[in-house]
């Protein structure tokens, strides 16, 4: 296995990416690394490079750039020799906590789409608090499109079918469609004529809408949405959980001595807690839909976050993820081809 990394891409980069990628290196010994980014400034910090080659990238793309423009424009940019490495089958997959608008456009307009795909969908593996059955759930899209029709919905889950079954393990996953209420005739056309052929479907197991408020109570295995509403619940569950923390936080410092001496007896179970509910634990958001595995982790990550993407790309990696779609496209071209027929009618 062979992983091109954008090493300039992140707020804490090329450092935190550089240890992230040893602390990888060092847990799998199977895997290769291509670091992409200017050598100058990486080098310097790595303290072991068996199996890890430095590739020089004199442009950097910045989180300010715009996306389709840069990946145009930049053509030595670390994500875009990352990306084509991955192209050429140089690199085996690809990865960045840089700019997540130009990661997309990367492996869109580089990688490129599989064959019989309309839109890519970007996902994210979430927790599943309070469950000993299961401990994370899928969603997608969580922002790869804005825009999306019903076709797009309705491929979104069996990508999803796909990925948590080889990454996550999870044999027959449950499909669920995000609505603002559970029945079948609950929200606007689009969701109705999803929920329609979702149901229909006779290799997905779907067990119809689900609402926002049941996601982290393990409600679905793979929760189907478009791109702008799974962006905007993904912000909204991370920005609750973060007010959460905060607010016992401010309410045990204000709380005098009794509360004080109460969290430091509590110490374990709030960590226990705040473990449970970080998400990054489980890996990066993956573009499913393009010719090989794509990741974009965190802006902020750090090297322990990104050593485990590292480990959630060899999953993908050695359970042929990305081939197993593949082959199901293949085989249903003209199944496809009939449903997205009918769907545009």
């Amino acid at each position: 296995m062979r992983i091109a990394v954008d090493a300039m891409g992140g707020d804490y980069a090329p450092k935190e990416v550089v240890a992230g990628v040893e602390l990888a290196r060092d847990r799998y010994p199977e895997i290769e690394f291509d670091l992409y980014g200017q050598t100058d400034k990486v080098k310097p910090l790595l303290t072991n490079a068996d199996r890890i080659t430095l590739v020089q990238a004199d442009e950097v793309i910045t989180m300010e750039d715009e996306p389709v423009r840069a990946i145009r424009r930049k053509k030595q940019s670390s994500i875009v020799l990352a990306a084509q490495a991955v192209r050429d089958g140089q690199d085996d997959a690809f990865f960045s906590a840089g700019n997540s608008g130009a990661l997309l456009a990367a492996g869109l307009l580089i990688i490129g789409r599989i064959k019989g795909i309309d839109r890519p969908g970007l996902t994210t593996t979430l927790p599943v608090l309070n469950n000993p059955d299961q401990h994370q759930f899928l969603m997608l899209d969580v922002g790869a499109n804005a825009d999306s029709k019903p076709f797009n919905l309705y491929q979104y889950g069996i990508l999803g079918k796909y990925y948590a079954q080889t990454v996550m393990g999870v044999k027959n996953p449950r499909i669920g469609l995000l609505n603002n209420g559970t029945e079948a005739d609950k929200g606007d056309m689009v969701h109705k004529a999803v929920h329609e052929y979702l149901a229909n479907a006779k290799d997905l197991n779907f067990i119809g809408n689900v609402e926002s408020r049941e996601l982290l109570n393990g409600v679905a295995d793979v929760v189907v949405t478009d791109g702008f509403t799974g962006n905007a619940v993904l912000k909204n569950t991370e920005g609750t959980a973060l007010s959460m923390l905060k607010l016992i936080k401010n309410g045990i410092m204000n709380g005098g001595v009794s509360s004080k001496l109460g969290a430091l007896m509590l110490k374990s179970t709030f960590k226990e807690i705040q473990t449970q509910m970080d998400y990054s634990k489980y890996g990066g958001a993956v573009l499913l839909g393009v010719k090989a595995p794509v990741i974009k982790t965190h802006g902020s990550a750090k090297a322990e976050t990104i050593a485990n993407t590292i480990g959630q790309i060899k999953t993908m990696l050695a359970n042929h993820s990305v081939d197993n779609v593949v082959s199901y496209f293949d085989e249903h071209s003209e199944e496809m081809a009939a449903a997205k027929a009918e769907m545009q009618k």
